[in-house]
This record gives C-alpha cells, structure tokens and sequence, in this order.
C-alpha cells in the first residue's frame, strides 16, 4: 500500500469504506490527444484556454462515486474543521444525495496527491497550493467563502510580539522569521516578493523557518519561538476571535494588498452533471452562526473564476520563481516534507530530554 493510500486508512472509514474508495481511485489515465495544455500536466487539456483541465473526452472516463470524499486546506489544524464543516457536510448529503466523507489531509503537498490520484472528488485549497492543484491534479476552482455577493479575500501579515522592540521588517535582518510552507502565498511565496521592497530579503538577511501552518507561526511568536512570522491575516484574525490568542498581544508591522482566500475545487473528471449538481448545492447552502463566526462573518459560497480570480496569485508565484509547474511542485514537496521531518525530530529530542516523572 503506498503512503498515500495509507493516510487514506483510518479507523473512522472502516476497512469496507476504504475499500471501496481504493476501487473507485481511476488508474494513471493514457494520455489523450490536446491540441492545447498550457502549464497544466499530460493527463489533462485545455482546448477551451481557460486554464483549467477539460473533462475527459472519453465519458466512460467521467466518474460519478457512490461516496463522496472531499478535504480542506491544512493552513490550520486539520481536525479543527470536521465539527465547523459538519452542517455543510450533511446539507451536501440531502442535496447530492450521496455519502459525503470528510477528511483531514496533514499536508499541501498531501491534499494535492490525493485529488490527483482520484481519492478526493471535491477539496478546499488554499490560495498558494491553489496553482499546484489546478495544474498538475486537474482541480477546478469554481467557489470561495464570501459575504452577500463579495467573495472574500485577506492580507499577508507580518506580526510581531507587542513587547517586541521591532517596528518595521527591515528590524527583522538576522533574527528568526517563520514562513509556513514551501507552497504557501502568504506563509512564503509574497513574503519573497514583497518583503524585499521593505527591506528584508529571505535567505539573504533571514533564513525561513518553516512552521508547518500558520497558526503554528502565530502561535511560535506568541511563545517567542519565533522573532516574525508571516502569515495570513484570515488566519490570524480566526485564531483571535476563537480565543487561541489575544490580539492585543500581537503587532502588525506589513500589510500586503489583498489576496483572494481559498478555492473550492472539483475534479475535472467528475460526471458533469454530477460536478453541476455539487455546484448548484454549494452555492445553496447559508452558513449556520458556528460557520460565520470561524470565517469571520462569511455566510455563503461565491462562483470564482481561476482565469481572474488567481492572476495576483500566479503573478506572484511567477515572480517569486516557483512558477505551477512539476518540477516547483516536486522542489516544494520535498522542502515540506523535509521541515516536516525536522519538526518531527525536534519534538522527539525535545520529548527524551523531558525529566522523567
């Protein structure tokens, strides 16, 4: 069983769910004739140029599972979201009528393989990974979390202890700065951007520290494990309102223009009347007052559009010299999984050198 089937196998699926879901996940699929790809991968084609895989040509090749799996973004702890997801979870049940499944993924890089595998139909991306999943997992953006009719977005953040003495990042030459992951908009690739217009160049005057998520580099500043972090302002302000930090505690000393928040995407292969249903019944559901406070005041989903809506984001990735290719995915991923690892052997050292009860 590969690792990616096996983070697909816990004991809340059940031996006969999980089963069926690895029945279900197509094969690598020939690659078909395309006149037109653009940056997406060989599996998938674009003779429409909207930037997006087409559905397969060959229907026998649309796919329309019994079971339903989707994920969300890993920008914070995953296991957060099963409960605040809950009621969307169900009315999606009662309005596709079919078993809808949520499932933490623990990683980006995680989320994209298992949409690009087949094992998830639907997902919520976050802004960066956003790219990666279009191009080489044939995700297709079609909503994000909005109030009325504004689609939401947010800022990248740099904060700072209160009591800290630092005021702008041109103060952070030298001192221990948090990014989040590789793949990240706000937790690496702006900062790269942005952040040397302001005097503070990553790798040069700083090296990154990758945290793992954003509400881990919040909370590295909070503990002083971190001098700065970058992050996002969504996150943040999510974090304050639950409780998990107190505002007054933080200071804010950069504030990027605004990003679009994450995307909701659906496999490209997806029956289309399936994929047309799932769309219909996203944009139908009203956020009960749990939701809208967890997203800062967000009661609904809004139809987005990758070609528009992400331009800031490819702009930036492109600037940044991790275009939405294979070979940045590939670079990316083993950046992720290596600070992954190294978190992982700090908590154990950190673990054995605990006195002993």
């Amino acid at each position: 069983m590969t690792a990616l089937a096996r983070s697909f196998a816990p004991a809340a699926f059940g031996a006969t769910l999980l089963a069926a879901l690895l029945a279900s996940a197509p094969a690598i699929a020939q690659q078909e004739a395309c006149s037109n790809r653009g940056q997406l991968d060989t599996l998938y084609c674009d003779e429409n140029k909207d930037l997006v895989a087409d559905p397969p040509k060959d229907t026998k090749r649309h796919r329309d599972p019994a079971t339903l799996v989707w994920a969300y973004t890993p920008v914070e702890d995953p296991a957060v979201y099963a409960n605040i997801f809950k009621p969307f979870t169900d009315h999606l049940e009662k309005c596709v009528g079919k078993r809808t499944v949520y499932y933490p993924v623990q990683s980006n890089s995680a989320e994209i393989e298992a949409m690009r595998s087949g094992r998830l139909h639907f997902a919520g991306f976050s802004t960066g990974p956003t790219g990666f999943a279009v191009n080489l997992a044939g995700a297709i953006p079609f909503a994000a979390k909005g109030v009325g009719t504004e689609v939401r977005g947010y800022n990248l953040i740099a904060i700072v202890k209160a009591s800290s003495p630092y005021r702008t990042l041109a103060d952070l030459k030298g001192k221990k700065v948090a990014h989040t992951s590789p793949s990240s908009n706000s937790g690496n690739l702006a900062p790269r951007v942005l952040f040397p217009e302001q005097g503070l160049k990553a790798d040069e005057d700083y090296r990154p520290l990758m945290s793992g998520g954003h509400d881990k580099s919040v909370l590295g500043v909070n503990s002083g494990d971190y001098d700065m972090a970058a992050v996002a302002s969504d996150v943040f302000d999510r974090m304050a309102t639950r409780g998990t930090i107190k505002r007054e505690d933080f200071r804010i000393v950069f504030t990027s223009p605004v990003f679009p928040t994450s995307s909701f995407a659906h496999a490209h292969d997806l029956k289309p009347e399936l994929a047309a249903k799932l769309r219909e019944c996203f944009f139908s559901f009203r956020f009960p007052p749990a939701m809208q406070k967890e997203f800062n005041g967000d009661d609904r989903f809004l139809p987005i559009s990758y070609a528009k809506d992400w331009k800031v984001v490819r702009e930036v990735a492109e600037r940044s010299g991790t275009p939405y290719n294979k070979a940045a995915y590939d670079a990316e991923s083993k950046r992720e999984a290596d600070a992954a690892a190294k978190r992982a052997a700090d908590r154990a050292k950190a673990q054995e050198q605990k006195p002993k009860q």
